[in-house]
């Protein structure tokens, strides 16, 4: 009987783990989210212009995402590219939470149920046409354009604002658009 009360509070511990890992997101130390943040400008198509290559997007190129609102409030994230090696698109549909506010670019994303990573606007222009995305942590980096080109200058600032948090930008993909 002992056991099994041993069981069930081991069990118990680790589903409270297992739902605190899950729902675990976060900024990189010193960054700071956008704020105020409009979501409506925000949504729509944007090209990925520069990232720090990961497995989900490793050969990829002509890569864009697309948000565009759930009926439950949440936003849809469709992510997709050019796998040059199997000469084939590649999509993946997620959907998108603000980790506290609207007005906060600070969301969290999930392309797999119950896991969500932290997908962070750090730097945005006025008219929303350029952004700079921090992930959980120095390893996750995108820099976005409403355009498939994005201005030297931009480019520039976006590059030595990541360097500040730390960022090895030297690491960066440039990503290639048709």
């Amino acid at each position: 009987m002992k056991n099994k009360i041993y069981l069930l509070a081991g069990l118990a511990g680790l589903t409270v783990l297992g739902i605190k890992l899950s729902s675990c997101v976060s900024i990189p130390k010193g960054a700071t989210a956008v704020k105020p943040f409009n979501e409506q400008e925000y949504l729509g198509t944007w090209y990925e212009i520069a990232r720090m290559d990961f497995k989900f997007e490793k050969g990829l190129s002509e890569v864009t995402a697309n948000y565009s609102m759930n009926d439950d409030g949440t936003i849809k994230v469709t992510n997709r590219g050019f796998k040059d090696k199997d000469q084939e698109w590649k999509e993946s549909i997620g959907k998108a939470k603000f980790v506290k506010s609207p007005d906060e670019a600070r969301l969290k994303v999930s392309f797999f149920g119950p896991f969500y990573a932290g997908y962070n606007v750090i730097a945005l222009d006025d008219d929303y046409k350029y952004a700079l995305i921090a992930g959980n942590n120095l390893k996750y980096l995108w820099l976005l354009s409403r355009e498939k080109s994005m201005p030297d200058y931009i480019k520039q600032r976006y590059l030595e604002h990541a360097k500040a948090l730390g960022y090895d930008t030297a690491k960066l993909i440039w990503t290639k658009h048709n």
